[in-house]
């Protein structure tokens, strides 16, 4: 079986290998993008200020998946490389390991979300329904995030058998289940009581544990390339730093997003709250495009990082171009539609003309900087399965902090709202050109040497 295994990840040609495994991921990684829309849609219904609530919250919630997914990362990758050097005892201490950190963040999570929810949204609006509304949600989305952090963990394990349908299934599971449990929740349908924004959160919660059982029950029955001994498991450090090598810098990375999006919020809430709730808008529905992407990158590590530790640079190289040319062609295609239907993407949230007037131009401008990104993801995922992740974090730090808030801040206090929305492309050009230098840096000094 494991060397079944092997040969799928190391011989079968990348034209097949790729698409077969990215395929599942970014099916399920759709629904997932499509379920943070019906959220958002369903709770546009209850009010504006629950929107704008929502969206406050969003930081703290990429900060969580920033954390969940990071840390899988650096396990995926270590672990790919394990496999690839035939290595299967320290491979399954990695994965055991990578679920402990997975448990110790979740910890985190609810002490800080219980403790510090409120005085978090204090810090952007006094606003009593908003603050209410985004209170009560960041604080559920937080104490109950141990599904989050352990399907996250779950799935990536699965992951390196190659055989990503596992993966899909548990994600597909927890998607589902917050798609129908949402208008129960919210509107209080079979009898149950309204619970308005909570019952969004609750509807997450619920979802996300339920992904976590079925991940669980997968590797269990399916995943015979990594055996999970976890009765008498003790920590071991030299696993952990191997994770957080290339964990830390994504999670970091992923982090700064976070950053970025309270940054936002702060200059956009200047003009108005509904800005804001544009802003929040636009992430959920370009989550519809980035996530596809994002699948196809998570397909793209464990190849490259099986090859790596095979040391066979051509079909990394190939991995790299396939992958790349994937990603521009499904942005392109998110351009298009944001460009021809901003009016119709905005309505599903029900948005007033204020909105409309506001985020119609916003998607049109955000959507031109698309193709530049998908490539930037790509490169960034390359670097993080050879190992140098601080390359990526480089990217993010100056795409996010260096250019993209800076640009913001000065196109809002000079020129106007609209004026905002081209931070994004002059963030994404710059960015790119900087991963190509990368790229060139990483050919000269890992790739040749293989």
């Amino acid at each position: 079986m494991e060397e079944r295994k092997e040969n799928i990840m190391g011989t079968q040609p990348i034209t097949k290998l790729l698409p077969s495994m990215a395929l599942p991921i970014m099916l399920s990684m759709l629904v997932q993008a499509l379920y943070n829309i019906v959220d958002s849609i369903f709770v546009s219904r209850v009010s504006e200020n629950a929107l704008t609530s929502v969206s406050l919250a969003f930081p703290v919630q990429s900060l969580m998946i920033a954390v969940s997914v990071g840390t899988a990362v650096g396990l995926n990758a270590l672990l790919s490389r394990r496999l690839g050097e035939k290595n299967y005892e320290a491979a399954n201490k990695v994965a055991e390991n990578g679920i402990f950190l997975a448990v110790v963040s979740w910890a985190a999570f609810a002490v800080l979300g219980g403790a510090f929810s409120g005085p978090f949204l204090r810090g952007f609006t006094s606003t009593p329904e908003v603050l209410e509304g985004g209170t009560a949600y960041l604080r559920i989305v937080t104490i109950c995030s141990i599904g989050l952090f352990m399907s996250v963990t779950m799935e990536r394990i699965l992951q390196v058998t190659g055989n990503t349908t596992y993966q899909m299934i548990s994600q597909l599971t927890g998607a589902i289940t917050n798609i129908v449990l949402d208008p129960v929740f919210i509107f209080g349908w079979f009898g149950l009581p309204a619970m308005g924004v909570a019952g969004a959160a609750w509807a997450t919660v619920i979802g996300q544990c339920c992904g976590m059982a079925v991940a669980l029950a997968l590797n269990r029955a399916k995943n015979h390339e990594v055996t999970l001994r976890l009765r008498g498991f003790r920590p071991d450090g030299a696993a952990i730093r191997g994770i957080y090598q290339v964990g830390l810098p994504s999670i970091i990375m992923q982090s700064i997003g976070s950053v970025m999006v309270v940054g936002m919020n702060k200059i956009l809430i200047s003009f108005t709250e509904t800005a804001v709730s544009v802003f929040g808008i636009y992430f959920k529905l370009q989550s519809f495009v980035f996530m596809p992407v994002f699948g196809l990158t998570n397909a793209m590590v464990p190849i490259i990082g099986f090859n790596y530790g095979a040391r066979n640079k051509e079909r990394i190289r190939e991995t790299t171009r396939l992958a790349a040319c994937i990603s521009v062609g499904i942005m392109a295609i998110g351009t298009m539609l944001f460009h021809a239907a901003p009016r119709m993407l905005l309505g599903m949230f029900d948005a007033s003309e204020t909105m409309l007037e506001i985020g119609v131009p916003a998607l049109r401008i955000i959507s031109v900087s698309f193709c530049f990104a998908g490539v930037g993801i790509v490169f960034s995922s390359l670097f993080q399965a050879l190992g140098d992740g601080v390359l990526s974090l480089t990217m993010s730090v100056v795409r996010q902090l260096l250019l993209l808030l800076p640009s913001a801040w000065l196109l809002a206090h000079f020129v106007g709202l609209t004026a905002v929305w081209f931070s994004f492309l002059i963030a994404e050009c710059a960015s790119l050109t900087l991963a190509i230098l990368f790229y060139r840096r990483i050919q000269r000094t890992k790739l040749e040497n293989l």
